[in-house]
Formats: structure tokens, C-alpha cells, sequence
């Protein structure tokens, strides 16, 4: 049996917590796509974990696998990992050896790319994840097995890092240092080719994985970011460089589609809205500066209630970027877009979090439709600019106080304020989807469970 851990929005939902609640009953965890730009927390017992590349089981014991629709940077891999060894944690990892490596090159390209698109900015992270990608699908990419063989790391360099240089020389005018000299990345990657090796990390992922299936095991998919910002169904440019959605599990793990869709598909919700970066957000709330087109703060009034608002939201659910430390964009849920996710991935349940962040507040809201050009739209438009034209309808909602989530834990889905779950059950009907889990906190035993797709 397989489950599939979809972010519904636009990342930052809580893949990671809901990995961790439900894959306890699994023997394999497998990230299918994106690199260590991906932020997850992971709460276990009294420790937190923040990863960027690994998949969140490895904190439990589960086998995590790095798929082949990965791209890896070696040394965020084995920091990752040293790290987890010194607080005690034996990680079981394999990494496939037909993802893509990010090189020094990739993270010089990324960020002087970035910076020229001026009013254009995507909101990379600048860790060399898109120029990978590009690499990738150029054909000119070099891969975790040739880490592994000296004479054909050489040969891939020998190849790309001059083409690279050119480009860092001639067309953007820097100087390029070692991050383009063949010798020095020859001698660093072979390194990490050596030490894979020793410890025995690589694997032809689709084929070990379809033998843990064999022999009876349970996997769990997980992907990064989330579906607005999927290179094919997100708002486009302002995406992640591949597919956060459903089918990408297949292609990013070596495992066919009847695997993974005779799975359940679980799609992520954070019970309001939250970005990192720019592009439209049509349920914001005030906005940040930088982020939110045409917003700027020294023009707005401190004192104005979306400002308050999104304030106290943003710091109640602490909405910082894992990686970036970038305060996040925050708004209401947006139902347009959990319609859009919902058939891109063929969800069969949601996990709604951070439902206790909300509490206290008189009144919160759902974006039900979105007004564009003067017709209802139901789902979010195919391009950015239309998108960015919406204006959305709101359903309103009375809030729920704040309880003693332990005991609504302990007690169950009923003991959760009658408010808060007229506010749940009204978007899983939207949705046509079962409710599996409902997080009022962020510890994996903050949460209360209806339905473990693994049990």
C-alpha cells in the first residue's frame, strides 16, 4: 500500500508534521521531487528537527529514500546527516542514483540570475535548485552515479563547467572563482562520490523500491512545496522549478501510476493561507514588504485591522521560512485554489493544521469563488495575470475560543469547538474528500485523527 503527502497551497502546510504523524505505519518514506530548498519541521517528543533535503521519516527510523526526481546538493546531504547522528539518530537513507547533483555553479548562476530579473523576481532561495533542473532537462546534467566513477565525473565536467563559465563571464560579466574551475570541483564532488560509496547511500531507487513493495512494505510519498507553486499547475513564474503534485511521485520515485493512484492521495491544508515570496495572493491579508506586489508599509496605516491581523496570525503560527527565515505573506483560505489541488493530485483526504491558531478570533473567513472580469470562477485561472485580476467572495464564519487542545486531543474530534468544526467540515464537503486528521499544534501528538490511510 502507498499514501502520497501533497501540499495543497503554495508550501509551508505541514507536510512535514503530517509525514511524520502518518508514517509511523510505514516502512519507507520517499521525497519525489525539489532539493534542499524545502523547509520541514519535524516535532518529536521534546526535539525539533528542521530539514531541508532528507525526508522527514529518517527522525523515526523509517527507511528514507532521496528519489530520482530529486536534485541533491552532497553537502547539505551530509551535514544533514551528521547532524542527526550527533543528537543520537542512526538514519537509514538511500539516495538514488539517477538524481541530479547541484553544483557550485548552480548556486552562482542562481543567485545572479535572480538578481537580474529586477522587478520580475521569482524568490529563489538561491541554493542552485532551478539551474539544476535546467541542466537536467539540457542534458548536460551530472548525476549521483557519476559521483561514483571517477573517469565519467571528469568527462561531465570537462563538458558543462567550461559552457558554464562563459556564461558567468560573458553574458552576466562576473568573475568566475572555483566555482567554475574543473579541478577543484572534480576533486570536492569525487569526495563525496567516495564517501556515498563507503556508506553504502546509493540505490537504483525505482527498482529497490518496487522490491520493498514485493516484499510487503508500506511507502509513503512526499513532496515538497506545494501545488501553486508546481512548474505545470502552479502560477507560473512565480514556481518551484518541478512537479510538488501527485504524479510526480512515479516519475520522481522509479514507480509506476498504478502504485501510487491505488494509494490514497492526502492533500495538505493549513487552515488559513500563508507565502513565501512573490506573485498573487488574492485572499491576502495587508502584505510584506518586498513580497506583495505594489505593497509598501510606510504607507499603511499600523493601526489598520488586516495589518493587525495578519501580525498576530503570522506570528502566532510563527510564519517564517524554514530555510529562508523570510516572513511569510498570510491570508485566508482559499478554496478556488484547495479545488484546483484537489483534482491536479485526486485527493482522497485532507489533513487540516494550525486550526489552533486561529482561535480567539471573532470572526474568520473562506474564499469560496473568485470574481474575474465580471464572471464566478470556481477554481484558480490557468494564467498568473488572470489570477492576479480575481476578486474573491467570502464566506464567513464566527470564530472559535481557545480550549485546552491536550484535552481535545485526548477526547477526540467532537471535543474540538462546535465552531471550528462547521468550519472544517464545510471545506471537506467543498472538496468532496474525507477528513483525515485536524493538527491543533505542532507536535505530531497535537493532533486529532479520524483516519490513518496506513492502519
Amino acid at each position: 500500500m502507498t499514501v502520497t503527502i501533497v501540499g495543497s497551497q503554495l508550501g509551508d502546510e505541514g507536510k512535514g508534521g503530517a509525514v511524520d504523524l502518518f508514517g509511523e505505519a510505514a516502512d519507507v518514506v520517499v521525497r519525489y521531487q525539489g532539493g534542499d530548498n524545502a523547509g520541514h519541521t519535524v516535532v518529536f517528543g521534546d526535539e525539533t528537527y528542521k530539514l531541508s533535503l532528507l525526508p522527514s521519516g529518517v527522525v523515526r527510523g523509517t527507511t528514507g529514500v532521496i528519489g530520482n526526481g530529486c536534485v541533491v546538493n552532497p553537502e547539505t546531504l551530509f551535514d544533514e546527516l551528521d547532524a542527526l547522528r550527533e543528537r543520537g539518530l542512526d538514519p537509514d537513507l538511500c539516495v538514488a542514483e539517477r538524481a541530479h547533483v547541484i553544483m557550485p555553479y548552480h548556486k552562482v548562476l542562481d543567485g545572479i540570475e535572480e538578481a537580474d530579473r529586477d522587478d520580475n523576481e521569482v524568490g529563489t532561495t538561491g541554493r542552485g535548485i532551478g539551474p539544476t533542473y535546467e541542466d537536467k532537462a539540457g542534458r548536460r546534467g551530472v548525476r549521483i552515479g557519476d559521483l561514483l566513477d571517477p573517469e565519467v565525473l571528469r568527462t561531465r565536467l570537462e563538458y558543462v563547467v567550461p559552457q558554464k563559465r562563459a556564461l558567468a563571464e560573458e553574458v552576466f560579466g562576473v568573475d568566475a572563482g572555483d566555482a567554475f574551475d574543473v579541478e577543484a570541483i572534480f576533486e570536492t564532488y569525487r569526495a563525496f562520490g567516495e564517501r556515498l560509496a563507503e556508506e553504502g547511500l546509493t540505490v537504483d531507487a525505482g527498482a529497490y523500491l518496487q522490491d520493498r513493495i514485493d516484499d510487503g512494505d508500506e511507502l509513503m510519498f512526499e513532496g515538497a512545496q506545494g501545488t501553486l507553486i508546481d512548474i505545470d499547475h502552479g502560477n507560473y513564474p512565480f514556481v518551484t522549478s518541478s512537479n510538488p503534485s501527485a504524479g510526480a511521485a512515479c516519475t520522481g520515485s522509479g514507480l509506476g501510476p498504478t502504485v501510487v493512484g491505488d494509494g490514497d492521495v492526502v492533500g495538505i491544508v493549513k487552515g488559513y493561507l500563508t507565502r513565501v515570496g512573490n506573485g498573487p495572493l488574492p485572499t491576502e491579508l495587508a502584505g510584506v514588504d518586498g513580497q506583495t506586489p505594489d505593497y509598501d508599509s510606510d504607507a499603511v496605516d499600523s493601526d489598520d485591522p488586516e495589518e493587525e491581523l495578519a501580525t498576530y496570525i503570522r506570528d502566532e503560527g510563527g510564519e517564517y521560512g524554514t530555510v529562508t527565515g523570510r516572513p511569510r505573506r498570510v491570508g485566508w483560505l482559499d478554496l478556488p485554489m484547495l479545488r484546483h489541488a484537489a483534482r491536479v493530485s485526486s485527493f482522497t483526504g485532507i489533513v487540516v493544521g494550525h486550526v489552533d491558531v486561529l482561535a480567539g478570533l471573532e470572526e474568520v473567513k473562506i474564499g469560496t469563488s473568485y470574481r474575474l472580469d465580471g464572471e464566478q470562477v470556481d477554481t484558480v485561472p490557468p494564467t498568473t495575470e488572470a489570477w492576479a485580476r480575481c476578486e474573491v467572495e467570502y464566506e464567513t464564519f464566527d470564530g472559535w475560543p481557545e480550549v485546552d487542545w491536550d484535552s481535545v486531543v485526548a477526547d477526540g474530534y467532537e471535543a474540538l469547538p462546535e465552531n471550528a468544526r462547521t468550519y472544517l467540515e464545510y471545506v471537506a464537503d467543498e472538496l468532496a474528500v474525507d477528513l483525515y486528521a485536524v493538527g491543533v499544534g505542532p507536535g505530531r501528538e497535537e493532533t486529532v485523527v479520524l483516519e490513518n490511510p496506513l492502519e
